[in-house]
Formats: structure tokens, sequence, C-alpha cells
């Protein structure tokens, strides 16, 4: 799995922009709560460069995070409905780690708006949902091929797989939701302003869109690992074929690779998109492209889960297709073989990207696991080939012919942003809203006491001198 380099910010008050315009100057106490929190994570985001990737604690940031968005939302709110008023237009500096650039570093960009700074939040929330998704996995270690587990043991590991899906998946969502709402708001609001301003591609719709498919991509690459736990371990002594009872089906395992690599592909062709872009001159460290890394990542599992897909395209050949398709199992799995055996031999390369020596050892590991359950499957159909079912191996053009769609088993979790700490959507703002309506309405309604004319009971003629004369 990718991992991503956290991003760093500098230190910004919005007291320093932002004026409070209500009557009773209510937001005099929100305003810097907001600077504050906002405070809070660029101090874990300094303090996360000089820690090594395994002690970094990307739960602390995401906590963190969940409580800074609704501040920011807040200010963003109170500024649309003239509650607050910018003083000056605000800069918000961020150091773009997606960029490609000749000095390898992370460039520093002073970006306009305050959606940016919701854009980089949101991202540095999906960044750390993905890295935090990558920690849990590589703390279950290769659990499904260890004789000695217990059923419960792996049942918990296979739990917490189920937790990094999760995680991958509401990272999906969110770089959805930055790509489709958030930065089109920020384009809105910069509409008009200074020129020459070289767009970063953390703002870019079509990165953050590549994003969303590679983080849903990740996700499914766990899911099948998931879904293969049981049947792992229950192959650990005698591998290959045939395959135990407790197997999932393979054509279903082969389609979840087909889509894998597409959403790979497909998001590795939106990235390199960038980098066809007009850049402004005043620009000189960046390359205008998306990182090499991630370019490079995606290219590794784009072939990867086409190898699998063969894999088991083959193994659904070769175990349920009859003596017919003798032929088509030999033909996959020789297939998948070349593939994996370019990937050892670096003949398409390993993305080792700001990993330490443990990841590049897990990277090297996969590859020749898979290299070695390949062999014995190929062995076993092609000798039974040779001497059972006597079947021509077709070319690889009319395999691919006869290669299925892929599936999604999973889905993104929708971005559903938190209510506004205060100002105009938040919940305090939403009662005092109800508690006016019903004020309103008490006043306006009528009474319920007796209005109507008093009436005049007849009574007893009284004594008085003339008293019943009426003249």
């Amino acid at each position: 799995m990718f991992l991503y380099e956290l991003p760093t910010s500098g230190a910004i008050s919005f007291s320093d922009f932002c004026s409070d315009l209500t009557v009773n100057k209510r937001h005099v106490v929100n305003i810097p709560a907001a600077t504050q929190a906002r405070a809070n994570i660029r101090a874990v985001l300094k303090d996360s460069k000089r820690t090594e990737h395994g002690s970094k604690d990307f739960l602390q940031l995401v906590k963190l995070l969940e409580e800074y968005m609704p501040q920011l939302r807040g200010i963003i709110e109170c500024i649309a409905h003239d509650e607050i008023a910018l003083r000056s237009d605000p800069l918000f500096s961020w150091r773009t780690t997606l960029s490609a650039n000749i000095f390898h570093t992370s460039p520093r960009l002073s970006i306009p708006g305050v959606q940016a700074d919701l854009a980089f939040s949101l991202l540095t929330y999906a960044f750390a949902l993905s890295n935090l998704a990558r920690s849990t996995v590589i703390s279950l270690g290769r659990y499904e091929y260890d004789r000695a587990i217990s059923e419960s043991d792996r049942k918990a590991k296979d739990d917490q797989l189920n937790v990094a899906v999760d995680f991958l998946c509401r990272a999906s969502g969110i770089y959805t939701y930055v790509a489709d709402v958030v930065i089109p708001d920020w384009e809105n609001q910069i509409k008009g302003g200074p020129t020459g301003f070289e767009q970063p591609p953390e703002l870019s719709r079509e990165v953050n869109n590549a994003l969303a498919k590679m983080a849903l991509a990740d996700a499914q690459t766990l899911a099948i690992r998931k879904y293969l736990s049981k049947a792992a371990y229950d192959s650990n002594v005698t591998p290959g074929p045939p395959l135990p009872a407790s197997h999932p089906s393979p054509s279903l395992i082969a389609k979840m690779h087909l889509e894998c690599s597409s959403l790979y592909s497909s998001a590795r062709s939106l990235v390199k998109t960038i980098g066809t872009r007009k850049r402004p001159s005043s620009a000189p460290e960046s390359t205008g492209e998306v990182s090499t890394e991630l370019r490079k990542y995606l290219a590794d599992q784009t072939v990867l889960n086409g190898a699998l897909a063969h894999k088991w395209l083959g193994v659904e050949a070769g175990e349920k297709g009859g003596f017919q398709r003798g032929g088509d199992a030999v033909g996959y799995m020789a297939w998948a073989k070349k593939e994996l055996q370019d990937l050892k031999d670096g003949g398409k390369g390993i993305s080792l990207v700001r990993e330490d020596k443990d990841v590049k050892d897990q990277l090297k590991q996969k590859i020749v696991d898979e290299l070695e359950s390949v062999n014995i499957f190929f062995k076993y159909y092609k000798k039974a080939n040779d001497s059972i079912h006597f079947q021509p191996v077709p070319m690889q053009a009319e395999l691919q012919a006869k290669i299925p769609a892929g599936i999604m088993a999973i889905a993104a979790k929708p971005y559903v942003p938190r209510a506004p700490a205060f100002g105009p959507g938040s919940i305090a703002h939403i009662q005092a809203q109800a508690d006016q309506l019903v004020f309103e309405d008490d006043v306006l309604r009528p009474s319920h006491t007796d209005t109507s004319s008093p009436t005049i009971t007849p009574g007893a003629t009284g004594t008085y001198a003339g008293a019943g004369a009426y003249f």
C-alpha cells in the first residue's frame, strides 16, 4: 500500500483577517477557537516530520482534524451569511506533497481562499486514514500463513483487515467530496483573483478522482485477502490444487482483481493528465507532474492485479472447466507467470517509495509468494493437459477475448461533513431559530380568554322610587 507523505502548514490566525459583524459579537470566542484547533494540527504535522513511520500517531491526527473541520466550516458559513467579514484575502501556506519537483523536496505554496484550507485539511484527513489502514495491515503480518494460529485469532485479524478496508473506503469518499464539492467552491471563490498562481495537484479534480479510485482499489485488495484468509490457512500444508472446500470462487476472485487493475489503470491515466498542463513561469521547482512514486505505484499495482486476475482465471479453468478448458488453464497460468516474473526481475519495477526495509521486504515477498503459487498450479495443469486433456493452449490474444468484466465487492463511503461548530447551520444556530419561531408563534396566537359582550340577566325589580316605571 502507498505511504503518503503528510503535508505541513504555516501558522495562521483567523483573527488577523476576520471581523465579527454580529451585534452582540458572539463570534469573538469562536474565531480564536478555530485558530487554536488549526494550530493543534500544525503542531502534530510538524512533529510527524521528525518521527519514524512506525511511531507516527495517525489516529491522533485523524481526531484533531475531525475537531478542526467543524470550526473551519463555521468560519466559512459565517462569511457566506455576513456574520464574519474578511478584512483581507487570506493566504494559507501548505506543502504540496503530491508534486514531482527537481529538488525532491515538498515545495511550500501560499494558496488563496478559505476553501483551499478546507481542501488541504480534508486531503490530510484522507492521507492519515490511508496511512492508518496501511499501519494496521503491516501490524497483522502474514497471519493467514501461520500454521500455529488459532481460529479465533485468525478471525480477529480478519476483523482488523475489515477495519483497514473501512478506513480506505472513507478516504475514497473524502477524495470524491473534495473533487466534486470543495474544489469547485474554491475555484469560484478565487475567480478574478491574481494570475500566475500554480494550481498544485492536491487542488486538481483529476488527481482527487484518481486518489478516490486508488483508495477503493487498495480497499478491495484487502477485501480479497480477507476472503482468501481461511483458504490460505487450510492450504498451508498442501498448497496448489485441489482447492480446499473453504476456498471462495476463483472466478469471483479473478473478477475482483480485474476491477482493481482497472481502477489503478484509470487512476494512473488521470494523474498523467496533470503533466500536460501549461505552467506559470513562477514555479521553477515543480515539474508540473504528480510525484514519480505515486505514478510508479499505480503502474505496479495495475500489472500485479492483472497478473493475479490471470492466475485465478487459470484456476477457474483448471478446477471447474473440465477437460475442454485444460489448455486455457495452462495459457492463463503461463501469462500470469510471465507478468510476475517481470515484476520480480524489475522489468516493470517495484515501488519502494519512502518505505523502510521491512516494507520493501514485504513487497518483494508478495511477488515471490504469488510466483511460487502460480508455478505450482502451472506445473499441475500442464502435466494434466499433456497427459490427459490434450487441449491446445490458446494464444494470449485468444485468452484476452475470454476475460470477463471486473466487479466491485465493496463501495466507497460518501463523506458527509459535520455541522459547523458555530454560525449558520450549527446546532446552536438551528436551536436558536427554533426557539425564535416558538416565541413569535406565542406572541401572534389569540388569547383563549372570553372576550364576548357581557349579557344582562333579568333580576328582581329594584326598590327605589319609580323602579319599573318607564315613561
